[in-house]
């Protein structure tokens, strides 16, 4: 006999969460029962859609619970998109609210772009992970928790009066009181382990008993379990015999009734894999390496978010690449120029502190005109700021923060796996162009993750170094910023190279022979040659999906259908995508583009600002964007903007869309 799922699914098409009851994305779906050999004749229930948060103290592993589901989701083949959320502190007090860290995903049977607005379940590990995110539940949403930990003095800790699993607070939810660690500890008494080492299990308990509920597989997770404590196989053990335990758990007990199946998604041909934006980031840089022929050479000193990129690219010896660990931001990024002199592919990777030290470095990388890729994964500031949360807030200071006249190319990713192609881009623009070139990623698109389609090594553009073998002047001479007509690119002329012998350094230049220059009138033509350089790069034109217009509309005096625009960068791609959807099921007509490129930018974007009624900038700063299209422009681009180190909900950017529909259709009616 086989299983019986209900058919009845719904996709809407649009993303982010509906606010829909139950443990999932379904329409209330009526349960259909399966034969007694599936399940213990549970029902099944089919979902288009779940939205979980995994939340507890920051010892509890809710990082590793919620890498596991992710990536036996992936495998499982459905759409996904995930918020890791986790303190600045590397260990805050056990219990308080400062300690919750949290794990949000969001899987589905069709293509989706947000992690999710709010939860449909939220899995809490004690009072503290209840009541950092009941505010973000909305109401019938199902909650898991762990009894054990309500104890008087946990509630206390967080400011329970009384304990709200009896007090009727969460009557508005599905709540399910299971004893997680009284179970984990009944499933492990024969383990040999100290009552503390298994309580440590009590995670896997839960990924357990969530994999049986959402049909996920887990074989792979018992294969990570025993290759993680390889080294300590009687842990490996333990954490497998607690997630099977959980898994059984929720196949016998009359706590659950129902389970859920999200059905894989259908995504274009190709082999996937799970990636987060730093892993995916990595992996463009090494490709750059090998399709440059350049040796990477990163340049590096260990800060959050992006220490990921320095532990992940130091694993790669095997592909030509060298890591340098430096003892701080200056000596990482000058190593990484060095290294750019002397004929490698020079990456320096940081966030917004950082940048800030490496500033002068950068202009010096300017003058000099080498290649150097700074890698600014973003977070909030100022100073120190939000270390572990996400902001956008230094496109500002990558254009413009340097002493001079500093251009510098920039170019951002909008998601995590985008990451992968932005770091290609990055490169052939610096290679190209003989320029450092700024990547700006932030924490939310550096920790989320998302399926990946693995590209073909031939789909892959090819860097052509192009480094000067002889002398460039017709006396024999070598000139070392004698330019490329096309580019304005200097020769990248690799020291030791007989007859290429020639000074650099951070004191103004000839232009030609590269000696030191005090005139008037050629610092002037160097400036503008150097301005000159960064404008006449060359990037793809902006697309604007406007699908009520016809094609070519979108640009000045377009009488296309939608007159606003929703113009973004960076991570925001994706809430500002999931709001457009929800707009235009709902009948409103409203364009949408992304920004990759912000320096230069797009030679249409000009024509495409002009060509809409209305522009709307969503950013996570104060509007640097904004300022910038308003300022070279002179439109009336609209910002909207949040700094709360979280990313967009889709819902509150389809309400501003709306509002400048309306404004405009009011406007009309004047």
């Amino acid at each position: 006999m086989t299983s019986q799922v209900d058919q009845s699914e719904a996709v809407d098409g649009s993303d982010g969460d509906e606010g829909r009851s139950g443990p999932g994305g379904d329409r209330s779906d009526p349960a259909v029962p399966v034969g007694p050999q599936h399940r213990g004749a549970k029902p099944i229930r089919r979902l288009d859609r779940v939205i979980i948060r995994f939340a507890g103290d920051s010892g509890d592993g809710m990082q590793l619970t919620g890498d596991r589901f992710t990536s036996e989701t992936a495998s499982f083949g459905n759409d996904l998109s995930t918020l890791p959320n986790f303190p600045a502190e590397i260990r805050a007090p056990a219990g308080t609210l400062p300690g919750v860290s949290s794990f949000q995903l969001h899987f589905a049977d069709h293509d989706i772009l947000t992690p999710g607005d709010a939860p449909n379940v939220l899995v809490a590990m004690n009072p503290a992970a209840l009541k950092a995110n009941l505010p973000d539940l909305p109401r019938g949403a199902s909650i898991i928790v762990n009894t054990d930990e309500f104890t008087k003095r946990a509630l206390a800790k967080v400011g329970y009066g009384a304990d709200p699993l009896g007090d009727g607070s969460l009557e508005g939810y599905h709540l399910h009181k299971v004893p997680l660690t009284t179970l984990t500890l009944e499933a492990l008494k024969e383990s040999g382990l100290a009552r503390k080492d298994a309580e440590r299990a009590k995670n896997m308990f839960a990924l357990g008993m969530l994999s049986w509920m959402y049909h996920r597989p887990t074989h792979g997770t018992e294969a990570f379990l025993r290759t993680k404590f390889a080294k300590k196989p009687q842990i490996a053990e333990a954490n497998i015999s607690a997630f099977r335990a959980g898994w059984n758990f929720g196949e016998t007990t009359e706590t659950f009734a129902v389970s859920y199946e999200v059905p894989p998604a259908k995504l274009p041909p190709g082999r996937y894999r799970n990636i987060s934006g730093n892993l995916a980031l990595s992996y463009g840089l090494i490709a750059a390496s090998r399709r440059s022929g350049l040796p990477l050479y990163l340049g590096s000193y260990p800060i959050t978010p992006a220490s990921d990129i320095l532990h992940e690219l130091s694993r790669h010896k095997n592909f030509g690449v060298r890591t340098f660990q430096a003892e701080d931001e200056i000596a990482g990024i000058g190593a990484a120029l060095g290294a750019a002199f002397g004929g490698a592919l020079g990456v320096t990777t940081t966030s917004g502190p950082g940048v800030a030290l490496k500033s002068e470095t950068i202009g010096l990388a300017v003058s000099l005109e080498l290649p150097l890729l700074v890698v600014d994964i973003q977070r909030g500031g100022p100073s120190t700021g939000l270390p572990t949360k996400t902001e956008q807030a230094d496109l500002l200071q990558a254009m413009f923060g340097r002493n001079g006249e500093a251009p510098v190319p920039i170019v951002a990713p909008a998601t995590p796996a985008e990451c992968f192609d932005a770091a290609l881009e990055a490169a052939r623009i610096a290679v190209a162009y003989r320029t450092p070139v700024f990547l700006l990623s932030d924490g939310y698109l550096a920790n989320g993750s998302e399926p990946w389609r693995i590209p073909e090594v031939d789909e892959l553009p090819t860097i052509e170094p192009d480094f000067a073998t002889g002398p460039n002047r017709e006396d024999g001479a070598f000139w070392p910023y004698l330019r490329d007509p096309q580019t304005l690119a200097r020769p990248w002329a690799v020291p030791g190279t007989p007859g290429l012998e020639h000074r650099i350094g951070g004191i103004e230049k000839q232009d030609g022979t590269g000696n030191i220059s005090y005139d008037p009138a050629n610092h002037d033509f160097m400036v503008r040659t150097r301005q000159a350089k960064v404008d006449g790069i060359e990037v793809p034109d902006l697309e604007v999906d406007d699908p009520s217009s016809s094609p070519g509309d979108g640009q000045e005096g377009s009488t296309g259908g939608a007159r606003v625009l929703v113009l973004g960068w960076g991570s925001t791609y994706g809430p500002i995508t999931a709001a457009v959807r929800r707009v235009r099921a709902d009948g409103g007509r409203v364009a949408q583009a992304h920004l990759r490129n912000l320096n230069p930018f797009p030679a249409n974007l000009g024509a495409v600002l002009r060509g809409y009624d209305k522009v709307i900038v969503p950013e996570m700063n104060l509007g640097q964007l904004a300022l910038l299209l308003r300022a070279k422009y002179l439109v009336d681009a609209q910002s909207y903007n949040q700094v709360r180190g979280l990313p967009f909900k889709a819902a509150q950017l389809a309400d501003v869309l709306w509002a400048a529909i309306g404004t405009l259709d009011e406007e009309d009616n004047r």
